[in-house]
């Protein structure tokens, strides 16, 4: 009877294990996994008090100020890095570009199989950047924060999630996963304040709120 009972108990199991595998439990994503791992929430908010406070100014930008995507290794440049580091079971041809794979866009909570669906996000964009202190940078360091793989800074996620958000800091725009907001903002304040940027009034202020959260 001991040994039914057993029988019946490890079935049960394995029944309920081929449930939640079938939708999908083993295999959710970790959503920050290919991002390098942002600062702590109070080391950002600690960062984030030391940023200074100024107007936005756009005038001279062009995105062509900002050289990217550069070579990396070999044949890959840093779009086809950071998809291959983003992306699961990503297989490159000899000129590295990705012929399959899937891709767990954070942002928006979506998986893609096909590369030309992805874009490699510049978390803080180039032209907050400029609008921030960039545009008085030289060139190389233009071109370093717009290939910046050391830094949270780029990040493959949905194309058309990437297109909405455009050049907007967080005052105005933010992923639509909450889940993810505090990860976003701490690695938003840990770039700007490696590379000497300021924010405005309105972006410290929607930073400091969600900070406060995290």
């Amino acid at each position: 009877m001991a040994k039914f009972y057993a029988r019946r108990r490890c079935g049960i199991l394995l029944a309920l294990a081929g449930l939640v595998a079938s939708a999908g439990l083993f295999n959710a994503p970790a959503a920050s996994a290919a991002l390098p791992t942002p600062v702590s929430g109070a080391t950002a908010r600690s960062y984030l008090a030391t940023l200074p406070v100024r107007t936005e100014n756009r005038t001279g930008y062009s995105r062509d100020l900002f050289p990217h995507w550069i070579t990396i290794s070999g044949t890959c440049n840093t779009r086809e890095t950071v998809l291959k580091r983003d992306g699961s079971n990503v297989v490159t041809d000899s000129a590295c570009y990705a012929t399959s794979g899937s891709w767990y866009s954070p942002y928006d909570g979506a998986t893609w199989t096909a590369a030309s669906d992805i874009d490699i996000d510049h978390l803080v964009p180039l032209a907050e950047a400029w609008d921030s202190g960039a545009g008085s940078w030289t060139t190389s360091r233009r071109q370093a924060f717009a290939n910046d793989l050391t830094r949270p800074q780029l990040l493959a996620v949905t194309d058309h999630v990437n297109q909405a958000k455009g050049d907007q800091d967080p005052a105005t725009w933010m992923p639509s996963r909450t889940s993810y907001h505090c990860i976003y903002v701490r690695a938003w304040v840990q770039v700007k304040y490696y590379y000497g940027l300021s924010v405005d009034s309105a972006e410290k202020s929607a930073l400091t709120n969600h900070l406060s959260g995290c």
